[in-house]
């Protein structure tokens, strides 16, 4: 597999472009713990909130995790997936699972012409802008790592429709969206603009995070120590992709 190492010129270019208006908020979700699978409570189905709700370091404050120790915190505060990812599992599947079944807090949907947020377009380190840019109360969000499917994605979709290990297969194609962290608190709702304020590392996509952590390969260490070098990237993260050093 071939990865492709970014440069600082490259860097400076880009982000020369930025502020951008990149995308618009469409729904914004929250949920409450309830009685689950496996005798357990989960906060996984979530539903649209329909007015201005606030966020903080803690993520969207009418939001609950069940279990507090896998989901939820600083750096998981506020989870988004693309809807892409709902077409992938229905057409792979033959299902109809909707929009919101899988714990996220917000979609969006790209303007005319520019790419929808999704794996292969969003970087770790990413800071993005949920309202404009002269409000000095919209949220400012910077992703820090994919989301690792677990089971509870299995009891959710599985209950209904006795397929088995959906993580799983949502975990190998890399789709499982991401994680933010709260830069800046405010209030946040359906239709907002969504703008793109920082890439520092642009190299960094969600897609070859996964790829290079899937992989049964070895790397020279100039593809892997600009990963270990991104301080917002969850440490769990650099763990695994330090593995992935090849000894010379």
């Amino acid at each position: 597999m071939s990865i492709k190492v970014s440069t600082q010129k490259n860097e400076a270019d880009f982000n020369q472009t930025l502020p951008m208006h990149i995308a618009d908020l469409t729904c914004v979700r929250a949920g409450k713990a309830m009685p689950f699978a496996r005798e357990q409570l989960s906060a996984i189905d979530k539903a649209p909130i329909k007015a201005p709700v606030a966020v903080n370091f803690m993520g969207l404050t009418t939001d609950e995790q069940a279990d507090r120790r896998h989901h939820g915190g600083p750096q998981k505060a506020v989870h988004q997936l693309p809807p892409a990812t709902y077409e992938k599992i229905n057409a792979e599947f033959g299902l109809k699972v909707r929009i919101g079944t899988l714990g996220e807090n917000l979609t969006t949907e790209a303007l005319d012409g520019l790419p929808e947020m999704e794996e292969t377009t969003v970087c770790i380190g990413d800071v993005f802008q949920y309202g404009d840019m002269n409000d000095d109360n919209s949220v400012q969000l910077r992703i820090v790592q994919p989301r690792r499917p677990c089971y509870k994605i299995n009891d959710q979709i599985g209950q209904f429709t006795k397929v088995p290990n959906i993580a799983a297969w949502v975990s190998k194609q890399g789709i499982a969206g991401w994680y933010f962290e709260v830069v800046r608190d405010g209030m946040i709702s359906a239709d907002l603009p969504v703008y793109l304020i920082e890439r520092p590392y642009p190299f960094a996509t969600l897609e070859t995070l996964w790829q290079l952590s899937n992989s049964k390969e070895k790397y020279a260490a100039e593809v892997i120590e600009p990963w270990l070098a991104i301080e917002c990237l969850e440490e769990s993260w650099k763990t695994v992709l330090a593995k992935k050093i090849r000894k010379d």
